[in-house]
């Protein structure tokens, strides 16, 4: 009778324990969603984007395709019938983990999520992010991009211009040892270079990234494949006139570092 008894007490407390976790996970969910999703002030969108790094009508957009990828951020029930995390307490979660390179106890304040949770979804996400988007934005400018961007350039007083070019150096916190060597930087730290060019708009249609850190602009210019389709003489025609001079290639913006090419122009020292 006795271990019965317990037995009936475990259970009690066991279903006490879920109703609880229940109670819980629908308040944290709840005011999260007030927090950051109802709008209640004029500066809801400024908020949202300082505190997020993007736009709110954006976020839905990005959270609806990757809930219709992914079945994991969809809010589902466990196997105690309790329900799970919402979507938006997955997607804030690792977007302030790469807004802000903050790490996972960094934001379980904010999500309410566990530490194995949260780099569940940032690897989710990201794997979603790349298969759902790299064929629209991360490519090359087809010929009716790059007359767009031409148009909006030579409006700004560029005119030839097809985006800015530049090498970031990011560090690489977790460098495994065998490698320090070669990635170590000028500065004595680990890094992985990303060359990049982008628009005015920020939209980075070629990306070189994991050259070793020990380098600068020159020599990851010389690995680049962003020259490869001009070599091969399959770059645009791009026709434009400067100083009464006519031009038959189009150019970078560049800092000092990049060689005199007419493919690059300099920042101007003194606008």
């Amino acid at each position: 009778m006795e271990e019965e008894e317990n037995q009936n007490r475990r259970r009690g407390s066991q279903v006490g324990r879920r109703r609880n976790v229940d109670k819980h996970r629908h308040s944290w969910g709840k005011n999260l969603l007030e927090d950051y999703f109802i709008p209640t002030t004029l500066y809801f969108d400024v908020d949202f984007r300082r505190r997020f790094r993007i736009q709110p009508h954006l976020f839905n957009k990005v959270m609806h395709d990757i809930c219709n990828y992914d079945a994991y951020f969809v809010q589902k029930c466990d196997a105690t019938g309790v329900l799970g995390l919402l979507p938006e307490q997955k997607l804030i979660a690792v977007i302030r983990m790469l807004a802000y390179g903050a790490s996972a106890d960094q934001v379980d304040e904010v999500s309410r999520m566990g530490k194995s949770t949260t780099l569940e979804a940032l690897v989710r996400f990201c794997d979603a992010v790349e298969n759902l988007y790299t064929r629209d934005y991360l490519r090359r400018p087809t010929p009716r991009d790059l007359q767009r961007l031409l148009q909006k350039a030579e409006a700004r007083g560029f005119p030839g211009m097809i985006g800015s070019i530049d090498c970031m150096h990011c560090q690489w916190k977790n460098c495994p040892t065998a490698w320090q060597g070669d990635y170590g930087n000028r500065k004595c730290q680990k890094s992985i270079i990303l060359e990049a060019v982008a628009g005015f708009n920020t939209w980075v249609w070629h990306a070189f990234f994991g050259v070793v850190g020990a380098q600068n602009g020159l020599n990851v210019l010389g690995q680049s494949p962003v020259f490869n389709d001009v070599l091969r003489g399959q770059g645009p025609n791009i026709t434009y006139q400067v100083n009464n001079t006519v031009y038959q290639t189009g150019y970078y913006l560049a800092d000092g570092i990049y060689p005199r090419w007419t493919t690059f122009v300099k920042s101007i020292p003194n606008p």
